[in-house]
């Protein structure tokens, strides 16, 4: 089932900048979509017209089967979204903060949901305290607590784990896996593509207002991925010997390693073969090791070639 449909959406600001250029978006029930893009890409104007801050130039979104315009009330109360920026009311308590949040929705008071939110992300310890006196990190925990208090079947996280350590960031993977398998669809846009990587069911790039793809993970890390086979030479090389020549070998460190890139789709990696010439030539090898393209170096790849082509 589709929770999310976007359909040809576009948004024009006075001034004539297109933030938006026809993009087209299906997100599933219960599945994580990380939206990755540089800078300026439209991730943030795509969210926000999805959630009803933003009113879209044309097209169409539904949520949940609801169109965002005409059935804005509707669409509202199945989204939740935790944004780039805090802001949070410094002087009020966590315990007091989110349950307003419920309360805007109209939703009556539910002190055992609220506290089973707050305990699902280590909060309830500190209900009663400013939220001023908190730390970066536990004041995004807060911005989540928020989202989730009306009980929303979307949640759209923008940059979640902006300025957070790394150990917290790790904490909040688990928290939004906990929240997948309680069945919450939802929506990341991240720069920390390891993030993406670690916990998206699929990936979605957007670059200049358009979508460029929308793929599962695995498919897309193997269809456009390129393994790398590095191996380190008992003695180094001057020269790549005229045999290797036009395989697509590359000498580093000094000619103590040879780098052979290949498709790992291919039905034929050329490994053996490789192998079989180094120990033709004379050439002992000392150590073999493989490494996969990330899909920070994928997307980095992808944005490159799409404005190479503008």
């Amino acid at each position: 089932m589709s929770m999310v449909e976007v359909t040809q959406v576009t948004k024009k600001y006075d001034g004539g900048f297109e933030a938006l250029k026809g993009v087209d978006l299906t997100i599933e029930d219960g599945e994580i979509l990380a939206l990755l893009g540089p800078n300026g890409a439209g991730k943030t104007t795509l969210i926000s017209i999805i959630c009803g801050l933003v009113t879209p130039s044309g097209g169409q979104l539904r949520v949940g089967g609801h169109d965002v315009v005409t059935d804005y009330r509707e669409t509202r109360r199945l989204v939740g979204l935790v944004p780039q920026e805090i802001n949070l009311e410094p002087f009020e308590k966590v315990l007091n903060t989110v349950r307003f949040s419920r309360g805007l929705f109209g939703l009556k008071r539910n002190d055992a949901l609220i506290e089973d939110v707050l305990r699902r992300l280590s909060l309830w310890d500190k209900r009663d305290t400013p939220i001023r006196a908190l730390s970066g990190g536990m004041k995004r925990r807060v911005l989540i607590a928020k989202a989730l208090a009306h009980e929303p079947k979307v949640l759209f996280l923008d940059e979640p784990t902006a300025g957070v350590d790394v150990e917290l960031r790790r904490d909040m993977w688990e928290i939004v896996a906990d929240l997948k398998a309680r069945g919450t669809t939802i929506i990341l846009t991240t720069h920390y593509i390891e993030e993406a990587e670690a916990i998206a069911d699929r990936i979605g790039v957007i670059n200049r207002g358009r979508i460029l793809l929308v793929e599962d993970k695995q498919s897309l890390m193997t269809r456009l991925g390129r393994k790398e086979l590095r191996i380190s030479l008992d003695a180094p090389l001057g020269a790549l010997p005229p045999s290797l020549d036009g395989r697509g070998l590359e000498l580093q460190d000094g000619g103590h390693m040879l780098v052979h890139r290949y498709d790992s789709t291919a039905e034929r990696s050329g490994i053996a073969r490789l192998m079989a010439d180094l120990a033709a030539e004379g050439i002992a090898v000392r150590d073999v090791a493989t490494r996969q393209s990330s899909l920070e170096e994928i997307f980095v790849n992808m944005v490159h070639n799409e404005e190479d082509a503008a």
